[in-house]
């Protein structure tokens, strides 16, 4: 008998772990609307994925494993065709684990890779904005039709690295996203997903990690050892007995930090985290 149900009742992540432990060969058929996914599974491992066509192997993973609608069919006795995925089924899940913890931050300024991003065109912009090859890259798609998800594609990116990239400029107000015309409505990136309640954490650690997430996204892999030495410092002095001073002090560092990295329009854009604070 086939193992089948809702995703919104049972997320793929704790699916497959089900599955994997009693070493089933088999695949998972995934629906959700229109797209359409496939996990193959040898012996329990996974060895291969794909999605809509067009993405393949880990990067397919990660994209299903956010999905939280939808429906699951396990087919098992199916042999894969091909090998796609190298990684253990631990090293994918807390990949895509983590990956939705991104997505949470991200999705605040890009709730829906179906969006179109076009330049923001501002007279009296200040400051400067210093870009590396990849943000240019992404930028020269950018041409007021294109979707993220179309840019991500004609990138060679995955949407999750091309909405990484645009954080920074949504933030920053060189780009804004609209609406794509003569389409039906948008899908967002997680849909009906609440961001998990953590009430065993204190309120301003909570609050710094939360900093440290935004701050991440803005400055990228260039400024993530500084937002890392700046968060773990501000951590130490809040658990030593430490105030919201901590989480201040911490986000005046990166925001210096982030200025010759990136340009004063971003540093401003993290000294903005400082409302609120108190």
């Amino acid at each position: 008998m086939a193992f089948q149900g809702s995703l919104a009742e049972l997320h793929l992540p704790d699916i497959i772990q089900l599955v994997s432990v009693s070493a089933k060969t088999g695949v998972f058929h995934l629906t959700d609307g229109p797209r359409r996914g496939e996990i193959f599974l040898q012996e329990g491992q996974i060895v291969h994925a794909i999605l809509d066509d067009e993405v393949v192997g880990e990067e397919a993973i990660y994209s299903l494993a956010i999905w939280r609608q939808g429906e699951f069919r396990f087919e098992a006795g199916v042999a894969p065709s091909r090998q796609t995925i190298q990684k253990s089924n631990t090293s994918l899940l807390m990949e895509a684990a983590r990956r939705l913890d991104e997505w949470r931050v991200l999705a605040k300024k890009i709730p829906s890779v179906d969006l179109v991003p076009e330049f923001v065109i501002l007279e009296n912009r200040e400051g400067q904005i210093n870009l590396n090859t990849m943000e240019w890259l992404l930028l020269s798609k950018i041409d007021g039709r294109r979707s993220v998800r179309a840019i991500a594609t004609a990138t060679g990116l995955s949407a999750f690295d091309a909405a990484k990239l645009l954080y920074g400029l949504v933030a920053t107000g060189l780009i804004r996203l609209k609406e794509p015309s003569g389409v039906g409505p948008v899908r967002p990136v997680l849909p009906d997903v609440a961001p998990p309640t953590t009430p065993e954490v204190p309120p301003l650690l909570a609050r710094l990690a939360r900093v440290q997430d935004e701050c991440a996204a803005l400055l990228g892999p260039a400024g993530e050892s500084v937002v890392q030495r700046h968060i773990h410092r501000a951590r130490t002095e809040i658990e030593s007995g430490a105030g919201v001073e901590a989480v201040e002090g911490a986000v005046q560092q990166i925001s210096r930090a982030a200025a010759v990295l990136k340009g004063s329009a971003v540093a401003e854009t993290v000294l903005g985290l400082l409302k609120g604070l108190r």
